[in-house]
């Protein structure tokens, strides 16, 4: 059986099918060694693991296969070990090689930061190679992996030829017939994975870690380069439209909102303030987003790691939300809930896909109170498509620009940091000090117009590979997290400090939020508690600091600063004020790409893109998710939120001149 699967012709074919599962397989092993702790470690769920994993290798490798085959079955007898028959065979051999291993030492490296196996994420890197390329070369040493990539080819080359596989390959007389039948097993199993196996099969498990312990790094990939968009209505569960409307439609005018149509499939309302004390207040607004802060690692939070002395402070004296959830695990989710006030649509964040230009954000409703608009960013906004989204939607752009905006039909301002403005500068950008003297700076001139602003401040310190300048904080640049999250809020402290002494600063009011979280991944299919994310609005005219216990979402802090702004105002949002909601009201939206979660009440329903939905108790002292009988109306409301936000996403419901049809 052997000897047919694998004639003497297909020795090389043998060779690299034998590395690419024996490879797969310690890469398995490592991953399950490194997080044993958070995986299923029950017998049969660990022999399960193994089982899946083997099977969705057999198909990876199968698909590998495919061009090698056709030329081993088609290349003539007679030139077998000709230099062409030679070359060819090498090189292909090497390439496969280098691919693996290659993929593999990637695996590593995207497992130490996001606890899974490729995924969309590894897609989006492939177009900034800038930043991903700088960030690794920063993050681990370069050369040594890539000279240790290049040895182990070698090396695999060297022992390939030693044991005499080159040789077979060259010296034989297997004819076509035999090279036929032998290669149909392979032409089979590649069509069946490529049409009829999604990777979502290999997610059999209630343990997220087994789960990506069951994948294949480069078929998950390839899956996720064809999936990267999700059609809610084709994927997930639905409920009639209408119905899903009314749903939503119910607590806006339960809350005094009147809708512009309200026939309409559209949620276009107008909001009246009751606010007569703090009616129409017009101070600066400035907003920093900070990368990738867990609610977990500020003191204020019940953390204890004592790295973040200015924002603890700032907890008591600002209005801080302590049970305020991110939306996502990246930080163009967070820009989306944030700008646009919406639950996560499946998929690709809003800022990343189509018919993102000229849609109803925050920055409309600033530009309807006569606000200047404007995006900071430390590196390159082409970034994720940060400069598209933001430029085409009002703002100017403010960042250490190296290319373009990459639409160029966008007419906005945009400014470049200069080198004479940097200190320091590592892969995503300069270092969160300068971005905050670019925000002065700007605040400065801003102020001499005597018109309001509101500056949207992305910082990158908190991001991997945590470097910041030297002898600032009593944690040395570069030894992790804890260090890069305590230069964060020492640099935000030396920001308000300098703040505090400028003309504009008792006018303004500061809005400090997290994207995400350090790290959303976990052991269930969504782990809510890591989703926790620091909120906090400080220095607004004639408020008391108090905190605010509310179950809320990124999505509800700007339209509650509007409301504590006293502004009447048009909005096409669908966050919430967090200080007028009910008991009943409260809830949170969380989400990765794939799924899509809605809590409420210490209780949390799972939509996944195979139609499927499951309801949970949540447990917040050790995060874990105990099955519940499905609640057909806790399910129907987060089908109802997440259905009208894709729909009026894939409608135009989002755009500026949607009401006007």
């Amino acid at each position: 059986m052997w000897s047919r699967l694998f004639p003497n012709r297909f020795a090389l074919l043998k060779a690299f099918v034998v590395l690419f599962i024996s490879v797969s397989l310690l890469v398995r092993l490592s991953f399950l060694i490194w997080d044993f702790d958070e995986v299923d470690s029950n017998i049969f769920s660990l022999l399960r693991t193994i089982v899946t994993g083997f099977l969705f290798d057999i198909g990876t490798v199968s698909i590998f296969t495919i061009p090698y085959l056709i030329y081993l079955i088609f290349f003539p007898v007679r030139w077998y070990g000709s230099l062409a028959d030679k070359i060819i065979s090498v090189f292909g051999f090497f390439l496969g090689v280098l691919i693996i291993y290659f993929s593999f030492f990637g695996e590593f490296t995207f497992w130490d930061e996001f606890q899974r196996r490729y995924n969309f994420i590894a897609v989006d890197y492939l177009i900034y190679t800038y930043e991903v390329v700088k960030n690794i070369n920063e993050s681990y040493p370069l050369p040594i992996l890539l000279g240790s990539l290049l040895t182990l080819v070698a090396l695999t080359l060297f022992l390939t030829s030693k044991f005499g596989y080159f040789r077979r390959t060259y010296k034989n007389e297997t004819n076509f017939k035999v090279k036929f039948v032998a290669a149909l097993p392979w032409f089979a199993i590649a069509l069946l994975y490529g049409l009829f196996v999604s990777n979502d099969q290999a997610e059999w498990s209630e343990n997220r870690y087994n789960n990506e312990l069951s994948k294949a790094g480069i078929y998950s990939f390839f899956a996720a380069f064809r999936n990267n968009e999700l059609a809610y209505t084709e994927f997930y569960r639905t409920i009639p439209e209408d119905q899903a409307f009314s749903k939503i439609k119910r607590t806006y005018v339960a809350e005094g909102d009147v809708f512009v149509h309200a026939d309409k499939k559209e949620i276009l309302r107008e909001i009246r303030s009751s606010d007569s004390i703090q009616k129409n207040q017009r101070p600066n607004v400035i907003f920093i987003c900070i990368e990738s802060l867990s609610g977990k690692y500020l003191n204020a939070l019940g953390g204890n790691f004592n790295i973040t002395p200015t924002l603890d402070s700032l907890a008591n004296e600002s209005i801080f939300f302590t049970n305020l959830f991110a939306t996502g695990t990246r930080t163009v989710r967070g820009m989306e809930a944030i700008t646009l006030s919406i639950p996560p649509t499946p998929g690709r964040s809003i800022v990343k896909r189509k018919n993102n230009i000229g849609i109803f954000t925050i920055g409309e409703v600033f530009r309807s109170k006569g606000y200047e608009r404007n995006f900071f960013y430390g590196g390159d906004g082409y970034f994720d498509n940060m400069n598209t989204y933001f430029g085409g939607n009002g703002f100017n752009i403010i960042d250490r620009g190296r290319g373009f905006l990459l639409d160029k039909s966008i007419t906005t301002t945009r400014t470049n940091i200069g080198d004479d403005e940097v200190t320091f500068e590592n892969a995503w950008g300069v270092c969160d000090e300068d971005i905050y003297n670019k925000v002065i700076e700007e605040a400065d001139k801003a102020h001499e117009t005597d018109k309001p602003f509101f500056d949207f401040v992305m910082t990158t310190s908190n991001h991997k590979p945590y470097t910041y300048p030297e002898g600032k904080i009593d944690i040395p640049s570069g030894t992790g997290r804890n260090g890069a999250i305590k230069y964060t809020d020492y640099a935000i402290g030396e920001f308000l400090k300098a703040a505090r002494t400028k003309p504009w600063f008792k006018n303004t009011v500061f809005v400090i939020m997290s994207d995400h979280c350090a790290s959303s991944a976990g052991r269930w299919e969504l782990d809510v508690q890591n989703y926790h994310i620091p909120a906090l609005i400080y220095n607004l005219p004639n408020s008391k600091s108090r905190k605010i216990d509310k179950l809320s979402s990124q999505i509800d802090m700007f339209p509650t600063l509007f409301a504590m702004l006293g502004w009447d105002y048009e909005t096409n949002l669908f966050g919430k004020n967090i200080l007028d909601m009910k008991p009943e009201d409260e809830r949170a939206f969380i989400a990765n790409y794939r799924k899509l979660g809605f809590l409420k009440d210490n209780k949390v329903v799972v939509l996944g893109d195979g139609k499927t939905a499951n309801f949970y108790q949540c447990n917040p002292s050790d995060n874990s998710l105990n099955p519940l009988p499905m609640d057909k109306g806790f399910l129907e409301t987060a089908i109802a939120n997440y259905q009208v936000a894709d729909y009026l996403y894939s409608n135009g419901g989002l755009r500026l001149n949607s009401h006007k049809k």
